[in-house]
């Protein structure tokens, strides 16, 4: 179980609001385009970490797809202009467009999460080692005293707030 030795300790003294989403009845697919789009429409620029560029080519096209009647603005690795992008995809840790919310997906972690205002960890009910690490993170968050809420779908899909 992977969990850095520095991960949510502030350097700055800013607690940051933590949320876990425990994905049971959605896939990422479905839960990422609804996430991004209420993280942007705050007006912050979102980063969304993912493992590898190939994941962040992939969801690059579902931003652009997702709904016949919308898309969200955004750019990911290999594009130009990474500092103008609203929401940027990336597999590196480089905050190049400025974002004040990050979500995080398929267990990827950052190191030091105070530098985001809000950080969104989507976490998939169907495998194990995402929960068993998330519950490890969450331990550091609270002993670093982030802000935590917990989030589960229920059996419609529909988020509620469980911790």
């Amino acid at each position: 179980m992977y969990v850095p030795y520095i991960i949510g300790l502030p350097t700055n003294n800013h607690m940051t609001d933590i949320r876990f989403y425990h994905m049971e009845q959605s896939t990422l697919d479905q839960a990422l385009p609804a996430i991004a789009m209420k993280a942007w429409q705050s007006g912050s620029h979102v980063m969304i970490r993912v493992p590898d560029k190939s994941e962040a080519s992939r969801l690059n096209d579902l931003l652009w797809t997702f709904h016949p009647n919308m898309f969200l603005p955004h750019g990911a690795d290999g594009d130009d202009y990474a500092d103008k992008q609203p929401i940027w995809i990336t597999a590196h840790d480089d905050n190049v467009n400025e974002a004040e919310i990050i979500i995080l997906t398929h267990g990827c972690v950052m190191d030091d999460v105070s530098n985001f205002k809000m950080c969104c960890e989507l976490l998939d009910g169907r495998v194990d080692t995402q929960i068993a690490e998330a519950r490890q993170r969450w331990k550091i968050y609270k002993e670093a005293g982030h802000d935590l809420t917990y989030w589960q779908q229920d059996e419609d899909g529909k988020w509620a707030k469980k911790a």
